[in-house]
């Protein structure tokens, strides 16, 4: 069976995408070199997660920009961290919703318009 093993942001502004996920999600972010590339690290490599890159978007946002998939992020708040988001600059695009026995999501948009998930994880949602 085929993993995940890595994941890339896609940015009009490689830079302001990295300070918006380095103070939303506390991870840590570093340009490789003199590139457009950001490495980013979301965790120890003895907790389960991939960490994966920034990198400068080809082509338009609401043009022949890259289509992707939509990454979800495990937090034990997701009222905090949505709360982050915001804060940071980010939007809300779907409210909080229960997937029952598993936890609450909700997406949102980071400032390069990209969507992702946030789970907490509640086998008491409903």
């Amino acid at each position: 069976m085929a993993r995940v093993v890595h994941f890339e942001i896609h940015a009009q502004e490689p830079a302001r995408a990295a300070e918006f996920y380095k103070n939303v999600f506390n991870w840590e972010i570093s340009q490789w070199g003199n590139e457009q590339y950001w490495i980013v690290k979301t965790g120890e490599k003895d907790e389960p997660g991939i960490d994966g890159g920034i990198m400068k978007r080809h082509g338009e946002v609401d043009g022949e920009a890259v289509i992707a998939y939509v990454c979800t992020i495990d937090v034990d708040s997701l009222d905090y961290y949505g709360e982050k988001v915001i804060n940071s600059g980010g939007e809300n695009v779907v409210a909080k919703m229960a997937v029952p026995g598993i936890g609450w999501l909700a997406y949102f948009k980071d400032t390069e318009k990209n969507i992702f998930g946030i789970m907490q994880s509640d086998p008491e949602a409903k």
